[in-house]
């Protein structure tokens, strides 16, 4: 029996067990494999490992995502952890690159994924609060938001949380190191159901112009005179 002659479900069936490059080389074979590739029901979960793979055409964003996981971890994406004042020009148009790709691929989740159940974010340096908002905003199903090494984001998200974060039953913000204490316990006195879990992000140093540390550095001496 060729593939082909197997009935819609079944189809379903086996392009489920491929990954997201082998599903679109399948797709190119014939019209009906292509229409199996482009079957909603096919996309309910993502998973991205490179800011490349944000790029490609080889998935389908739509309402029935419903788990979508982006975490990168390479060296060369290291750098987008480093704070924007140490960064070199070259560092900065690098950076500047994933910043927007980041930024418009999850302006298309609130656009297309109203029903989002899970989001984890880890190892983007360039998620922000302003798109952590958005989510929030679009997807009001979502259950689940892990946010782990997200540099950028602060306490407004915390804050995005208390006001448009009422489906969500889970929030870990492991190693946010801009979250501070207060923050989160904004977020266990006014959403006392939520799982909250932040490792070591309270306990980090948060970022800092150079004039800041000097002033702060200023000030403890001046305390510690008195």
């Amino acid at each position: 029996m060729h593939i082909t002659q197997l009935n819609r479900d079944c189809l379903l069936h086996l392009f489920s067990f491929l990954d997201k490059n082998s599903r679109k080389n399948l797709a190119k074979t014939c019209h009906k494999l292509l229409e199996v590739f482009e079957d909603p029901f096919l996309w309910s979960l993502l998973n991205f490992r490179s800011p490349v793979e944000l790029k490609k055409d080889n998935f389908l964003l739509g309402p029935a995502l419903k788990y979508l996981s982006i975490c990168w971890y390479s060296e060369r994406v290291k750098v987008c952890n480093i704070e924007d004042w140490m960064k070199n020009s070259f560092q900065r148009d690098f950076c500047n690159r994933h910043e927007n790709t980041v930024r418009d691929f999850l302006l298309q989740v609130c656009n297309r994924c109203p029903n989002l159940l899970s989001l984890t974010l880890s190892g983007c340096g360039h998620v922000t609060d302003d798109s952590i908002l958005l989510l929030l905003k679009s997807c009001p199903k979502l259950r689940t938001l892990k946010l782990e090494n997200c540099v950028r984001i602060t306490d407004r998200s915390l804050q995005a949380v208390t006001l448009h974060g009422g489906a969500l039953h889970t929030l870990h913000v492991d190693f946010c190191r801009n979250i501070t204490q207060a923050g989160l316990q904004t977020v266990r006195e006014q959403c006392p159901w939520v799982m909250l879990r932040a490792e070591r992000s309270a306990n980090m140093i948060p970022d800092s112009q150079p004039g800041k540390k000097l002033m702060l550095e200023r000030a403890s001496r001046k305390l510690i005179q008195l």
